[in-house]
């Protein structure tokens, strides 16, 4: 049951950003950035993987953008 906790950090961790952004406008006073009746360590290693999820993901396609631009350079560099 305590893995099971895992899959609900991991969706609250995802769905912190949206969260965090109606909470700093004034909204959803009901819904609690972090479930504290939830807090344990399944739940924190989810919570934090669904949190970097986004960030992962916008690091990794950047590091791509850079590789495919250098790629290109050097073979322009190449042909000259």
């Amino acid at each position: 049951m305590d893995f099971l906790d895992f899959f609900w950090g991991w969706w609250n961790g995802l769905t912190a950003w949206i969260v965090f952004l109606v909470h700093v406008f004034g909204g959803w006073d009901d819904f609690p950035l972090y479930d504290m009746a939830r807090s344990g360590n399944w739940y924190d290693l989810g919570f934090l993987i669904g949190v970097g999820w986004p960030l992962a993901g916008a690091v990794g396609a950047r590091n791509a953008d850079n590789a495919e631009k250098k790629r290109e350079q050097r073979d322009a560099s190449a042909e000259r």
